[in-house]
């Protein structure tokens, strides 16, 4: 059974930082794509970063330059480094995996068949 459980989520203030995991188990997890996701109140899921198993990497435009996202194979854990955060950066943030998505389609949600419950982050102004 595979399951992704997110942690590191919280409230911080406009300009601080925050580290998101996502612990993988009961899947092969270094040979697949990881993304995080996120949704704010009353707005669709959008795709927020995503890496493939050599490492490539894929960002949304509004995140490009102040997150990262990077996977420990060995821990079988995916990472999203957030800083300069905004208050438009609110949302559940959620963690996917697959074991393929096609390409260009890194940041889709239809991509992934598995998720995580999601973790909330709030930045305050």
């Amino acid at each position: 059974q595979v399951q992704l459980a997110e942690s590191g989520g919280g409230s911080v203030q406009a300009g601080g930082s925050l580290r998101l995991s996502c612990a993988v188990s009961g899947y092969t997890y270094s040979n697949r794509i990881m993304a995080w996701f996120r949704q704010a109140p009353g707005k669709e899921r959008e795709g927020v970063a995503a890496v493939e198993n050599d490492g490539r990497t894929t960002y949304t435009d509004s995140v490009k330059g102040r997150f990262t996202i990077s996977r420990d194979n060995a821990q079988n854990t995916l990472y999203l480094q957030m800083n300069s955060l905004k208050p438009e950066d609110t949302a559940m943030y959620y963690c996917a995996a697959d074991d393929y998505v096609g390409p260009g389609r890194q940041l889709k949600q239809y991509e992934y068949k598995y998720w995580g419950q999601g973790t909330q982050v709030t930045v305050s102004s």
